[in-house]
């Protein structure tokens, strides 16, 4: 029996081997329209809080490919060696009891930037290059917070598009769904939003759930607005009801994060998008004041991508 065990490993090693090759020298560029999410995690707090990979679990489910790098700070030694595969082992034992669709590693390196420099040079274990890099703050203690801010340049010029999950204590309370926060200045994140949303929701933990779409716009643009939305959704084929569109006019003195607050204090997670214009003048400040909602997800999306 053990024989043929070794045989048959053997039989896989070879044949995912010759499969890379293959994708390797037959890569091409691929359209726009069969875009999905090649995602890479990297996380030094694995063993603190599993938010950050239960998002790259619900994105690699059905329609994308995840990898979840767990940071060790140091110089790689013997030492440190055993250590990260003492890690590895625990992570690998932690996530066995959840339905894994994610590649786990772990990588020593003794700074976070220069963690993130070597993740985002690896190549995607599907042989599709990764497209997307997933970063985690805990909202309560947004400690790591400046240094995700500081090597959002980093990534970015990478051509990834970036989420930044602020993660939350509380449970994820999957009826109320998920809420996408839209805004003028969202043209490019919009359509990335609408399809991350829509393919979380594909994974069984949000089996009963839906989609809404708030748009945040100026007065007088309320009907353009609605009409571009309704369209958005029509031509995506994407399950989202019209009846979970909602336009909110914007108003003297009351600001989006307090609308934000107010309509999704209940929500299973929130997507919000930011710009790197924005990210520069205003900085961490962009991710904090959302302290009566669960996980957000903030979203920068590289390009537009087509919804078809």
């Amino acid at each position: 029996r053990n024989g043929l065990e070794t045989i048959f490993s053997n039989a896989l090693f070879q044949l995912n081997r010759n499969l890379q090759v293959y994708l390797q020298k037959t890569r091409k560029r691929k359209n726009e329209s069969e875009w999905r999410p090649s995602a890479i995690c990297v996380s030094e707090d694995s063993f603190k809080r599993d938010a950050a990979f239960k998002l790259l679990n619900w994105i690699s489910f059905r329609y994308g490919f995840g990898t979840y790098i767990h940071l060790l700070r140091g110089y790689f030694s013997k030492a440190s060696s055993e250590d990260a595969t003492s890690d590895m082992e625990r992570l690998i034992k932690h996530f066995k009891t959840t339905s894994n669709h994610v590649y786990v590693d772990t990588m020593i390196s003794p700074s976070y930037t220069s963690a993130i420099a070597q993740s985002i040079q690896l190549p995607g274990i599907s042989g599709m290059e990764n497209n997307m890099v997933i970063l985690e703050f805990e909202k309560a203690h947004p400690d790591n917070l400046k240094a995700i801010v500081e090597n959002f340049s980093l990534v970015h010029s990478g051509s990834f598009d970036v989420c930044i999950l602020g993660s939350s204590p509380n449970s994820i309370n999957f009826k109320e769904g998920i809420h996408v926060w839209l805004k003028a200045t969202d043209e490019e994140n919009a359509n990335l939003m609408i399809m991350l949303s829509y393919i979380i929701l594909g994974h069984p933990d949000w089996a009963k759930s839906n989609i809404k779409i708030f748009e945040i716009c100026k007065p007088g643009m309320e009907e353009e607005v609605q009409k571009n939305l309704d369209k958005l959704v029509a031509d995506g084929r994407l399950p989202i009801n019209t009846k979970n569109i909602e336009i909110i006019t914007e108003q003297e003195n009351i600001s989006p994060k307090s609308v934000i607050n107010e309509r999704s204090a209940h929500a299973g997670l929130t997507l919000i998008g930011f710009r790197e214009e924005h990210l520069k003048h205003q900085g961490r400040e962009i991710f904090l004041g959302y302290d009566h909602l669960g996980d957000v997800l903030f979203v920068n999306s590289h390009k537009q991508i087509v919804i078809t």
